[in-house]
């Protein structure tokens, strides 16, 4: 039974990572070829287009892995099945739990393989990705570091601590440099949002460096003009769903204690979560659809019913999750009923097959 684990195992692997290449490649391209419009715009060049898509590469993995494991599944026990392996199998005793129970096994390694993948990898590829775009077509520097993001604008840098829903910032330093790159005015903002082309400074505190000292000032709130935008942040902050779950977890927990909605981060932290297992899911689909009424036919229908049942549970997924943001509902309900839907079509075959 070892030797039918690892070798039903290789198949489903080779086919799931087969597919998982192909796939990645086809929406790279397309990206790239979408991406070709900014190429020229300040130093943003054709290499750094090709940089850029191959640093989002991990991403877009992570997003079709379920579907990738799905059609490489039916690849893989339909090349058995036409070649008769997967008879001589069954006739020899094995049954269909057992078959299963064999196919699943490997299941758990592409479900790690998703979580690793969008824990460890995508948010450093992803963050990468974005920063060193956003500095070749802007002419201001924006980096995302541990301690929040840096902008330079002309003589000013600026440190921003936290990036809120709906052009909102908190923990805010600026400081400020004259002609001879001295320090003039170094300021502290608990919070601040723009508005009119402004930002409004909450709860001030700053300190202008002169001749005769430090002069200290305290101010309720105060407006700053600057031709820093959030668009700027914007270009190099990390999509919700390409953070990792620690990270998750910290904003939910700061725009909780700052009575501010956290709703898209709680929804990206649940679809983080069910993601890898979505992975295992669509593999246990595939399972009777082979042994039931795709054991005859061609590897080309396969691949047709895998992309469309894929293609459909990608629809269900968003659409719910559109609904449930709009609805305000449960974020781990409305992040679970796509995966439970198939979970369940999945059992329902399975009772079809003898």
């Amino acid at each position: 039974m070892k030797r039918l684990d690892c070798y039903i195992g290789a198949y489903v692997v080779a086919g799931s990572l087969f597919v998982l290449a192909v796939l990645v490649t086809l929406f790279s391209v397309i990206d790239f070829i979408d991406d070709l419009d900014s190429v020229g715009r300040g130093q943003y060049t054709l290499l750094r287009a090709a940089e850029h898509m191959l640093l989002t590469m991990p991403r877009l993995a992570f997003s079709v892995l379920p579907i990738a494991a799905l059609i490489g599944t039916l690849m893989a026990l339909g090349n058995l099945a036409g070649s008769t392996e997967l008879t001589v199998v069954r006739a020899s005793g094995v049954s269909v739990a057992r078959l299963s129970l064999s196919v699943m096994k490997v299941g758990v390694i592409l479900v790690l393989f998703t979580l690793v993948l969008g824990e460890l990898i995508v948010p450093s590829t992803e963050r990468l990705a974005e920063e060193r775009r956003s500095v070749a077509l802007s002419d201001r520097i924006a980096v995302k570091t541990n301690y929040g993001f840096w902008i330079r604008d002309k003589r000013s840098f600026i440190n921003i601590g936290k990036v809120l829903p709906r052009n909102r910032m908190a923990d805010i330093y600026v400081y400020e440099f004259d002609n001879a790159h001295r320090l003039r005015f170094s300021s502290y903002a608990k919070g601040g949002y723009h508005y009119d082309g402004k930002w409004i400074l909450n709860n001030v505190q700053q300190s202008e460096l002169t001749s005769k000292g430090i002069l200290k000032r305290s101010l309720p709130e105060a407006k700053w003009k600057s031709s820093f935008a959030p668009d700027v942040v914007d270009a190099v902050k990390i999509r919700p769903d390409s953070l990792s779950i620690l990270d998750l977890y910290r904003h939910i927990r700061y725009l909780r204690d700052n009575g501010l909605n956290s709703a898209t981060y709680e929804f990206a932290i649940w679809g983080k979560l069910m993601y890898p297992i979505a992975t295992g899911v669509m593999i246990f689909v595939a399972i009777p659809m082979v042994l039931g009424w795709l054991n005859s036919v061609g590897i080309g229908q396969r691949v047709v019913v895998g992309a469309l049942l894929g293609i459909g549970f990608h629809i269900v997924q968003q659409t719910v999750i559109h609904m449930g943001l709009v609805f305000e509902m449960n974020p781990f309900l409305s992040v679970s009923v796509p995966v439970l839907m198939f979970l369940g079509f999945g059992f329902w075959m399975m009772r079809r097959v003898h």
